[in-house]
């Protein structure tokens, strides 16, 4: 298919995060915006009508690649994923995704319900073939010029080694194309470098990496090296991977908070703070997720981006810059295949 001679149909759940829709719609603006000359994109905002419409007007925001599909139920943070898609079939999130299966948009971003967004995306779109577990990827910066990508970043918080194998093969795929870096490395999160190191999971997933020529298998790395760049991609379970997430995502307030303390001792303190500051904060902007938008849900049948639910509107631009960047570069497909061709070496 050829993606550049198409405008890409982005299905953005106007009604998903904690500011919705005001930071969905200023999102999708700047991404129209800054796609405008390079990336024709249409965006359809599914949710409420009139208060997305109430919310346009009084943004003073009209703008022709911008449509609406009204929906009467919204997915809450506190809503049960399971019982969610039984009971709210009309709601923003489920009926983007419906879009999605039908072909009728490109690809669904949305800064919901993150449970819910992994239930529903599998339920409705099916899981790609080969593809035993999905998986959630996330950019970390490191002290290189390439970020790591983190996976698995909180989908299976049980993982068996061939999830982990599955995401290492799903992810060198996905980093190779979108950071344009060929034959990415790959690491395995462990509490030591040995091969012998870990729970009989990650001795198996070892096993399975290593035997892998197509995988550029480093071996095992431990939580000292994820930030420091030692390789392109981590693997790990979305139990160990989220709470690295989270912790990384805490680094600059930390920081933030570590400054305003030291600056309220004195006059003089305040003064070397304000100093300090400005070039601090652009040093760890880097670790401001809003960089990266949302995070790529990888081994279902369409392409699908979780954000934060506090999401900007920065971020959500950054979501819709990620969707459309997977879709041009075919991500879905080429998972597929590499899958299939593994599949028929091993049952040769």
């Amino acid at each position: 298919m050829n993606t550049d001679t198409k405008r890409i149909r982005i299905a953005v759940d106007a009604m998903g995060g904690d500011f919705a829709p005001k930071n969905e719609i200023e999102g999708a603006l700047l991404a129209i915006n800054s796609l405008e000359s390079t990336s024709p994109i249409e965006i359809i905002l599914l949710g409420n009508e009139t208060e997305i419409k109430e919310t346009m007007e009084t943004m003073n925001i009209r703008n022709d690649n911008i449509s609406i599909v009204h929906t009467n139920e919204v997915i809450t943070m506190h809503d049960d994923p399971v019982v969610a898609i039984k009971t709210k079939r009309d709601s923003s999130m489920i009926k983007s995704i419906e879009l999605l299966k039908e072909n009728k948009v490109d690809a669904f971003i949305s800064a919901g319900n993150t449970g819910a967004m992994l239930t529903t995306s599998t339920l409705l779109l099916g899981r790609i073939e080969g593809v035993t577990r999905p998986s959630i990827g996330t950019f970390l910066p490191t002290m290189t010029p390439n970020p790591t990508l983190l996976i698995d970043a909180g989908a299976t918080v049980d993982c068996q080694a061939r999830f982990l194998y599955e995401y290492a093969i799903m992810g060198s795929i996905y980093y190779k194309e979108i950071m344009k870096i060929d034959n990415p490395t790959v690491g395995l999160l462990n509490v030591g470098e040995e091969k012998s190191k870990g729970t009989t999971t990650l001795i198996e997933a070892y096993k399975l990496l290593e035997s892998n020529k197509n995988i550029n298998f480093l071996g095992n790395i431990e939580g000292r090296d994820i930030l420091q760049g030692k390789t392109n991609l981590v693997i790990c379970d979305g139990y160990v991977g989220n709470v690295i997430l989270k912790l990384a995502e805490s680094f600059f307030m930390v920081v933030k908070h570590a400054i305003k303390q030291f600056a309220e001792v004195s006059f003089l303190n305040k003064l070397k703070a304000g100093f300090a500051y400005p070039v601090l904060k652009e040093v760890f902007s880097q670790f401001n997720y809003e960089i990266y938008g949302g995070v790529p849900l990888l081994g279902v049948q369409g392409i699908v981006i979780i954000g934060h639910g506090s999401s900007s509107p920065l971020a959500i631009k950054n979501m819709i810059l990620s969707a459309v960047n997977s879709f041009k570069n075919d991500i879905c497909n080429k998972i597929k295949k590499e899958l299939n061709k593994e599949s028929k070496n091993n049952n040769n």
